[in-house]
């Protein structure tokens, strides 16, 4: 049987450096690739531990620059899992990533959504045991 996996999600970026700073610094993912291409692109993939990649794509048009920080219409878009929401809740309030809500209890785990330096929404999310 074939089995498929997601490689990469791309997020349109305002500037490699700083995109790569936020997300190794303060959401504390890896640097996984960080390769010039040529005329100022580069493939730069970071992840959290266990993936999935994020390729941090510099917007080289308007229309790509028009869609930073709201490449979903306003909806969340990326679902950050954790196996320990108020260690990895507290940890990123410290270093500066605002949270747009309180955390709630859900039926499905704890969770509260949180905005990357670029205004994108995320989930925080420890799911239930099932």
């Amino acid at each position: 049987m074939t089995r498929q996996t997601i490689g990469a999600v791309t997020l349109v970026v305002r500037d490699y450096d700083e995109a790569k700073a936020w997300y190794t610094e303060v959401l504390g993912f890896d640097l996984v690739e960080d390769t010039p291409l040529g005329d100022g692109k580069r493939w730069l993939l970071v992840a959290p531990p266990g993936g999935p990649n994020l390729l941090l794509a510099w917007a080289a048009t308007p229309e790509q620059e028009s869609r930073i920080g709201d490449q979903t219409g306003g909806r969340v878009s990326l679902f950050l899992h954790t196996d320990d929401f108020r260690r990895d809740h507290a940890a990123m309030t410290a270093r500066g990533v605002v949270f747009r809500e309180t955390p709630r209890e859900e039926a499905y785990g704890t969770v509260a959504v949180f905005e990357d330096l670029y205004g994108n929404l995320w989930d925080l999310l420890q799911l239930k045991a099932a």
